[in-house]
């Protein structure tokens, strides 16, 4: 049989380790809660990706000493029992929130993710959170869209330009007018023959000389 030293060096160890493998815990006060009502905690939050376990202050403490999520030290007051989550944060934090409303015995503390450690309040945020899977399909979408209205933009162009040629043409049509595209035309230059008039050489008169 364990001594009771070496039972409480695995409880830290146990806290240690899932602290460390999960995506997130949420730190509850569930005192005053009977046992069928924790039975049934446990059950939403088995479903939400949740896992619910009391632990003792004192050890929790220990587990986190020194480590990543030493500032959630504070949260330790009165009854803890921690959620450690596998998956979506926010699923858990909609399971806690749903459940207090019906049994206010249950009191959210905050949560840690990562190193970061959330406010009651913080945790209530989450719980009005769309899903995961949601939010990142709501992402792809805002990412996807400009790409799309640019392709599509581009795609119009020719279409619109081809429309309003055709508006154009059943609109003069409808007048009996014609449709007429003007073309650039260059008039052949014409190059006026050149005339020479003949040259005239006045015949040379010679006075006769008279004897004076």
């Amino acid at each position: 049989m364990e001594s009771p030293r070496a039972e409480k060096v695995a409880v830290v160890n146990e806290v240690r380790d899932r602290l460390q493998a999960a995506d997130g815990a949420v730190l509850t006060e569930y005192r005053g809660l009977t046992v069928s009502e924790l039975a049934e905690l446990r059950r939403g939050l088995a479903e939400a990706g949740g896992d619910y376990k009391v632990y003792k202050n004192t050890l929790v403490r220990l587990a986190i000493a020194d480590g990543p999520q030493a500032a959630m030290h504070d949260l330790l007051t009165g009854p803890t029992a921690i959620a450690f989550v596998q998956g979506d944060v926010s699923a858990v934090a909609k399971a806690l929130r749903d459940f207090a409303r019906g049994n206010p015995n249950l009191i959210v503390k905050g949560g840690v993710v990562g190193s970061g450690v959330l406010s009651a309040s913080d945790v209530i945020q989450l719980a009005d959170l769309p899903p995961r899977d949601t939010l990142l399909a709501q992402f792809a979408g805002a990412l996807s869209a400009p790409l799309q209205q640019f392709a599509g933009l581009v795609e119009a162009l020719p279409r619109n330009l081809a429309y309003g040629l055709a508006a154009l043409i059943d609109q003069r049509g409808a007048t009996g007018e014609e449709v007429v595209v003007e073309a650039e035309t260059t008039e052949p230059e014409t190059t006026e023959p050149e005339t020479t008039e003949p040259e005239t050489t006045e015949p040379e008169t010679t006075e006769p000389e008279t004897a004076e």
